[in-house]
This record gives structure tokens, sequence and C-alpha cells, in this order.
């Protein structure tokens, strides 16, 4: 039985099965739509989503299964014991998906299950919106070997990217004058800096200097600064301030932009006139929404990955 928990159990060519799955089911999907007749897949929210929620749900549905969805706060996992608890929920279904706050109870629930179990989202690794994100990349250019910039925060969407681009030959550069709360130690980050394919820049960077390095760049890929369970919460406004006007001077904006072909992502829900300008948003608006649209490809592709036999196998032969 495998998991999706992150990709570091994962090698480069298992991560371009994924990818190669998810290119064959968008491309084909009354292919697959029974590919998971019969089978239950149980989804779990700590954490608020609509991207997760909806690609899931209509994931599942799309292949020919069905779906049960709980919010953490209505279920006795808030209560009971967390091994006990996931145990009854695998005598029920096929396949797990949780969105959680926090990594450890990721590994738990990874390390205890009798199902297959997907990180939906926690505060280390974000696995399929990176897999959406790789496959934006390579519907758009043909190739994972591009030259990405992200600029933000360091967080989870970052590192679930630092965790696979570099490895499939991707040169990955990041600007985080902030970093997240990730759980994750540097020796995560100077492995993949072994690989020659990730690169810090340092936020004291010029911007002419920053400029340079934008014309260069395939993708130009950013995320919201102030995490989406904080931004609209009134504890967190005295951060929220102090973070926004840290980050300001690396809006994504048409002066950073000039002379530059990058395409411009974001994993959404954008904060539009803070880590990316309106004006960019309306010009990228179509690689954005593909790019989120994926998440329901790449999704349906791990599932039936995961849950694969000699039922599934055969829908991908030639």
């Amino acid at each position: 039985m495998r998991n999706l928990l992150d990709f570091r159990n994962y090698t480069p060519a298992e991560i371009e099965v994924l990818l190669d799955r998810a290119a064959a089911i968008k491309a084909n999907p009354e292919k697959f739509k029974d590919i998971l007749a019969g089978k239950k897949l149980y989804m779990l929210f700590e954490k608020t989503s609509t991207r997760t929620f909806l690609s899931f749900s209509t994931g599942m549905t799309e292949l020919g299964g069905t779906y049960y969805n709980q919010l953490w706060e209505q279920s006795n996992f808030v209560l009971g014991d967390t091994i006990s608890e996931l145990k009854y929920v695998g005598r029920n279904v096929d396949i797990i998906m949780a969105r959680l706050k926090r990594n450890e109870m990721v590994e738990l629930m990874g390390k205890n299950t009798t199902v297959p179990f997907i990180n939906g989202c926690d505060n280390s690794f974000h696995p399929c919106q990176a897999l959406a994100d790789l496959l934006k990349v390579k519907e758009q250019f043909g190739t994972l070997a591009v030259n990405f910039l992200y600029i933000g925060a360091k967080n989870n969407v970052l590192n679930s990217l630092v965790d696979s681009l570099p490895r499939l030959g991707g040169k990955l550069y990041s600007l985080t004058p902030i970093v997240n709360d990730t759980g994750v130690s540097e020796e995560f980050y100077e492995k993949a800096k072994e690989t020659g394919n990730y690169i810090e820049i340092d936020p004291s960077v010029s911007m002419e200097e920053l400029k340079k390095i934008v014309k260069d760049m395939d993708v130009l890929y950013t995320d919201t600064w102030v995490d989406m369970e904080f931004f609209n919460n009134p504890a967190f406004a005295k951060q929220k301030e102090e973070t926004i006007a840290k980050m300001m001077p690396y809006q994504i904006n048409d002066e950073l932009l000039e002379g530059s072909k990058a395409i411009v992502l974001h994993d959404m829900p954008m904060h539009i006139g803070y880590e990316i300008s309106p004006s960019v948003v309306d010009k990228n608006l179509d690689h954005i929404l593909d790019q989120a649209e994926n998440r329901r490809h790449v999704e349906k592709a791990v599932m039936v990955t995961l849950l694969e036999d000699e039922h599934t196998k055969k829908y991908f032969e030639n």
C-alpha cells in the first residue's frame, strides 16, 4: 500500500508517471469514467478549502466512485483517539484524503492508515498543488526543464516544488523574504541545492538585479504572503500589516515583468493588490485557471495510482 504525504519517498520516474497519467485522464476523461467504480473516498477538512474539496469530489465522481466529506470539528477526531478513529474510517472506505493544519498529524495518520492516504495540504507540504503546477508547466512548454522563480513566503507550496521540480530537470529559484512555520529543517533545502537545480536568491537583491533574473525566467510563481487561515483574523492584524509592508517591494507586477516573457502562476486564493497586481492577474488568468483546473486531473491520477490493481492497470496500456 502506498500513500502520498509528500514526494520524499517518490522517485523522479514515479512522479513522472503521475503526471503522464494525469495528462492521459485529462485528454480522454470518457475512457476513465468507470476506472474507480465502487470505490469510496473519505475527505477530512481541518483547513478551509475551495479547490481541494471541489477537485477531489468531482474527480472521484468522474472516475465512477463516490465520496464522503467531513469537517474536522464535526468529527470525533476532535475528541477521540486519532489512530482508532482513523482505523474505523478505513473499515468503511477505500482511500482517505485529509487537509490538516499540522504535518505531525498527517505523518501520524500516514503511519497508521489501513487504506491509501493522501495529504491534501498541511503546514509543511502541498503535493497535489505541486503536481498541478508541474502539469501546467509541461503542457505550456512541453518539458519540465524550465527556469522557474518562486517569489513569496517560504511555505508548504514552495516546499513541494523544492521536493519535486529540481529532481525532474527544472531549475527552481526562490526569493523568500519571510519564512512561515513549515516544520521543515534547513537540511531539506540543502539536499535540494545539491541537485544544482535549486537556488535561493538573497532577499537583499537589488530591484535592478531581480529584473535581470526575471528576464531569464519561463515561469514566475507567487502565493499568498499571509496564511489563508489568518488573513481575515483580527488577532493577526499586526502581523499581517508587518508582513505586507515587508513583502510589497516583491509584488509581481508589470514593472517587475518588464521585458520578460514568463507566464505567471498562482495557486489561489489570490489576494490581488498584494502578492500580485490586478493587471498581471488579467494577463495571466487563463494560466492560473489552467493550473487550478489541473488539481482535479492530477488528483484523479493520484487516486487511481494509489488504488492500482490489475483492473486499473489495463486503462493505461497502449
